[in-house]
């Protein structure tokens, strides 16, 4: 009996840990799959889905460039997919293809669950308002922080996606706003960074005034492009963490979106960790 075909699509994607997370996923729950690396071309996304589809492919996860894509072409979502208008996961099956973005409920779990920090009634700093943020926000409103900032250097873009949180704001009593990027200042409990700018190698681009001794400072990427947000975090007093553990508790929920049975997630993220070094 053939095992069942998952695999990450992304354009690059040699770096991801993904075949690795989830390889170690059905080891440990006793489900018999394959998941395999994908390079897509630029222009090439879709029909790479519809080829792994038709080659009795049962999910993918996606990576960047190709997270808006994916909405586009999956006709049934989660509501937070629909929300972020961006999927890192699909389902493939007899009805269709269905899309999910569980990145934001990774974080959330990452943050409270491996980090052991409550969002409830913080006060959190989100920068960036692109494709990652948009990811992360909606899970971050329903985690019932007290307050939500949402910074970037264009603020109308901040701005729109703040707009499309509102009514799940106001349902969770979260405050939402779009500050302008020079004039955030005061001390936040929790600060993500979900800007290109760790990709960039460009510096934060907000004052080291927005940390306190204590602020969890969140970086959504892992390995060497963390490490500029992690120096500049640690040495102003803040506890800095990598995406690493976003990585691995966003694959949990695709696993179990897929398989029906969660991970053991906090193990393989200490697993995972340990085989980095």
């Amino acid at each position: 009996m053939t095992a069942d075909q998952y695999c990450v699509m992304g354009n690059p994607v040699d770096h991801s840990k993904s075949p690795w997370i989830h390889a170690r996923f059905a080891q440990l729950t006793g489900h018999d799959l394959s998941y395999v690396k994908r390079f897509v071309p630029l222009g090439g996304f879709e029909q790479a889905v519809q080829q792994f589809r038709a080659e009795g492919g049962k999910g993918c996860n996606v990576t960047m460039p190709f997270k808006f894509e994916a909405a586009a072409l999956a006709p049934r979502q989660s509501a937070r997919a629909r929300l972020a208008q961006a999927c890192n996961t699909l389902r493939l099956d007899g009805s269709g293809i269905f899309g999910d973005n569980t990145d934001g409920i990774g974080l959330v779990s990452d943050i409270e669950h491996n980090a052991g920090v409550k969002l409830a009634g913080r006060e959190v700093l989100l920068l960036g308002a692109g494709g990652a943020a948009a990811g992360v926000l909606g899970p971050l409103i329903e985690a019932r922080p007290r307050r939500i900032a949402v910074a970037n250097r264009t603020r109308a873009k901040a701005a729109l996606l703040i707009e499309r949180h509102c009514a799940l704001a106001a349902e969770h009593g979260v405050q939402l706003e779009a500050p302008e990027l020079p004039a955030v200042h005061a001390g936040f409990d929790v600060v993500i960074n979900a800007t290109a700018t760790s990709v960039s190698g460009a510096a934060v681009p907000v004052a080291p005034s927005v940390l306190k001794r204590g602020t969890l400072a969140c970086d959504l990427m892992y390995g060497p492009a963390a490490r500029s947000f992690i120096d500049w975090a640690s040495g102003h007093g803040a506890i800095a963490r990598d995406g690493l553990g976003m990585l691995v508790e966003q694959a949990a929920e695709a696993f179990l979106l897929w398989r029906g049975v969660r991970p053991p997630s906090a193990q393989v993220l200490a697993e995972l960790r340990a085989t980095l070094g």
